[in-house]
């Protein structure tokens, strides 16, 4: 194993923290590589003309900040700010890479995510590699 791939989401800051250890210590074990991946959902179109100029930019840039800040702080080797649907996000870049396992956080489920379907379930169901998920107390 060379490569762990962790999504995370910098909108829920302390499950983030706990899954960056948990993947630090599995990293050590098997002398891997960890890359941070974020993904920003896309703003629907119709949507977009109504947002300040310039919005769209700085909400990139402040994602990749965001994301940089975490990977200094825990010692990870590379992040990616990526834009789209997460499940599908998640599942390219790791190929794209060639992830040898992805971790990502999950909370506990609403109904809605019961209906629709996950992140978590979503990846769990298509990866390539492993999947492993740390299971959040955060709703």
């Amino acid at each position: 194993m060379k490569k762990i791939l962790v999504a995370i989401d910098i909108s829920r800051g302390s499950g983030n923290d706990a899954c960056i250890k948990m993947t630090q210590d599995i990293a050590k074990t098997m002398d891997a590589e960890v890359i941070l991946l974020h993904v920003l959902e896309p703003i629907p179109h119709y949507v977009v003309p109504s947002m300040p100029s310039g919005f769209l930019n700085k909400h990139m840039q402040e994602a990749k900040e965001e994301i940089r800040k975490l990977a200094e702080q825990h010692g990870c080797a590379d992040v990616a700010v990526r834009e789209g649907r997460p499940a599908a996000e998640i599942l390219d870049y790791a190929e794209q890479i060639k992830a040898d396992l992805i971790v990502l956080n999950s909370h506990n489920p609403g109904v809605a995510e019961y209906l629709l379907g996950s992140v978590a379930n979503r990846v769990v169901r298509r990866a390539h590699c492993s999947v492993y998920v740390v299971r959040s107390s955060e709703g």
